[in-house]
């Protein structure tokens, strides 16, 4: 990625601030729009301007954070939305992803890791507070069964379900690029056919769907 486009909704002015410094220290040029609530969201996003990501909090002046997400993430679906709160507990983090959130960044986190959290979900990985990402894993020999079981399930061919695999280590786009000596674009294509092939708006959901199913990292 070349350049970026951030949408930042954030109410509180130096959260803001802080959030527009952090894009500044990104390794690309990075433009934003700022909104203090959900209403100027909504205008800037439906007046047509293309973002490549928007960073929301929960806590708004006019509209829930969950509901904005929700709305957000049925009516602009290429979109990834995420939460930047301080509720970072296990209850208001599912609830964001069940809204249809694409990651989860704690406002706990220093500005280095908010600045590795945002890169991250540009290149197409999905971000979650600390608390969350020690989910008990499977092993290996078991998580291969189940990708096998999953991939006949949904249909996906032999390349979709080695992607799917990386992707539920938390690998990102350019990650499972090189690793597979594939060209990013290439990743981008079999990653929007595992999303459909499992029904779900962005990779966030795709990990919730794969948890279930017992497929963790």
């Amino acid at each position: 990625m070349e350049s970026c486009r951030v949408l930042v909704i954030e109410d509180h002015a130096l959260v803001r601030e802080a959030l527009v410094r952090a894009l500044g220290q990104l390794e690309i040029p990075c433009h934003h729009a700022q909104a203090a609530c959900a209403a100027e969201a909504m205008a800037l996003v439906e007046a047509g301007n293309e973002y490549d990501l928007v960073l929301t909090d929960l806590m708004l002046p006019d509209m829930s954070g969950f509901s904005l997400v929700s709305v957000l993430a049925h009516r602009f679906p290429t979109i990834p939305v995420v939460v930047v709160s301080a509720l970072a507990d296990e209850a208001s983090v599912k609830r964001a992803l069940k809204a249809g959130a694409a990651g989860f960044i704690s406002k706990a986190m220093s500005s280095e890791q908010l600045v590795n959290a945002i890169r991250s979900v540009l290149e197409g990985g999905v971000v979650m507070p600390d608390n969350l990402s020690a989910m008990p894993s499977q092993p290996r020999t078991g998580r291969r069964r189940g990708m096998d079981s999953l991939a006949e399930q949904y249909g996906l061919t032999a390349a979709q379900t080695r992607v799917m695999e990386l992707m539920i280590e938390g690998r990102t786009n350019r990650e499972i690029a090189d690793l597979l000596g594939l060209a990013e674009g290439t990743i981008k294509v079999h990653c929007s056919a595992i999303l459909r092939a499992l029904g779900v708006p962005n990779r966030a959901q795709a990990l919730v769907v794969l948890a279930r199913q017992g497929l963790r990292a």
